[in-house]
């Protein structure tokens, strides 16, 4: 776990609202993130884009809408992937 917090401590702070959304709410699309956010949908792109370099989220297939994505924390617990996730 402190070694996940390392690697969000050196990342912008969109990149560390974005992680502590999803730690906080659970999975979600891109949409969504910046709804809850408010930030806008380019900067949490960006932000996704650096937290998933980092490998701390993961991406994974939206079922409601095959289009989009779903993102979740990739520290192991299935339980924040949400049920939609695959």
């Amino acid at each position: 776990m402190a070694d996940i917090e390392s690697a969000v401590a050196s990342l912008p702070p969109s990149a560390k609202l974005v992680y502590k959304t999803l730690q906080y709410e659970g999975a979600m699309t891109q949409a969504q993130l910046a709804d809850a956010s408010l930030l806008p949908q380019r900067t949490v792109r960006h932000a996704l884009k650096k937290l998933e370099s980092a490998d701390v989220v993961e991406e994974s297939v939206y079922l409601m809408d095959a289009r989009k994505s779903n993102y979740h924390l990739a520290d192991g617990d299935d339980s924040s992937a949400g049920p939609l996730a695959v």
